[in-house]
């Protein structure tokens, strides 16, 4: 059954009791080893010499340095790094797309951890210009989630601790997924992350593998792209059952005059999700699949603490 409106602040842990009959699965998801170059075809660390002054400028891989309990490393961030709240203490050093050099330099890092967009190949090459040693990573998919965490490890000596996390945040993945596969009805839903011109998640985004281990159908899971650009006629035409929205959407979709054009969005017919957690393709994945299958089959809430 399911729940118009459906929302709440309620947060399930991402933690889960080991389950030795789900491990297989997990390690399947897992994926193979990490390649050897990095998102720009660097060469990987293959240990942790240069991990004794990190400067990290992707939020996701910084939350995954304090999960794997390497934080002590960390000389720099980006203003973006908000997660866990404890990064506050770390230095920022600007932005996390075309950063500053300069300040990055005087950090005196032997590591730099860079998002890997073609805004930041510059920095890149400058860093290494100057014999710093940089990773550039990129997580669009629950699979590269795994990956980062593997090469993390290996390049911050701590390969036992990342894989620790890997495997907790999997088997709640496959926990949910089980549950879920029983449901009856599977809701088909859009998932807008920007209004005009209408963007939404596409397949190749770990939130349209988010909604498919919590039980939904992405109308744009054929869209190959993580958040392609689609018209509003398209939108339509898929006639969505629901819209996975934040609070603040609500009313933002209920006032645009595309948006409010859609049946679900006329009626109301919200799946509400907290940015916070389902918009971090981190080691909050698993919490972000327990979110959204509690919203989306509310019968399966006890099932999902």
């Amino acid at each position: 059954m399911l729940l118009a409106c459906t929302g709440g602040s309620d947060r399930a842990p991402a933690s889960q009791p080991d389950d030795s009959a789900r491990a297989p699965q997990a390690a399947r998801a897992t994926g193979p080893a990490p390649a050897d170059t990095d998102d720009f075809g660097a060469p990987l660390p293959t240990n942790a010499q240069f991990a004794s002054h990190v400067v990290s400028l992707n939020p996701a891989a910084t939350e995954a340095i304090y999960a794997i309990g390497a934080q002590a490393r960390l000389v720099g961030r980006s203003r973006w790094d908000k997660y866990p709240v404890e990064v506050e203490q770390v230095p920022a050093l600007g932005d996390g797309i075309r950063p500053a050099v300069e300040a990055i330099l005087a950090a005196k890092p032997t590591l730099v951890i860079l998002y890997a967009t073609a805004e930041n190949r510059s920095a890149a090459e400058a860093l290494t210009r100057a014999g710093i040693r940089t990773m550039a990573l990129r997580v669009d998919r629950i699979a590269q989630f795994h990956s980062q965490l593997r090469i993390l490890g290996v390049a911050l000596g701590a390969e036992a601790q990342a894989q620790a996390v890997s495997d907790s945040v999997q088997r709640t993945l496959d926990r949910v997924r089980a549950l879920t596969a029983s449901v009856r009805e599977r809701p088909s839903v859009v998932w807008p992350v920007w209004n005009t011109p209408p963007m939404v998640i596409g397949g190749g985004s770990y939130m349209d593998e988010l909604l498919e281990i919590a039980g939904a159908r992405n109308v744009f899971h054929d869209q190959p792209q993580p958040s392609p650009t689609v018209s509003m006629e398209e939108v339509i035409a898929r006639a969505p059952q629901f819209v996975v929205v934040s609070h603040k959407q609500v009313t933002e979709l209920g006032a645009n005059d595309s948006w409010s054009s859609l049946p679900a969005v006329k009626t109301k017919r919200f799946v509400l999700h907290d940015p916070a957690v389902t918009g971090r393709p981190s080691v909050v994945l698993g919490m972000a699949a327990v979110q959204l299958a509690r919203r989306l089959h509310p019968t399966l809430a006890d099932s999902l603490r």
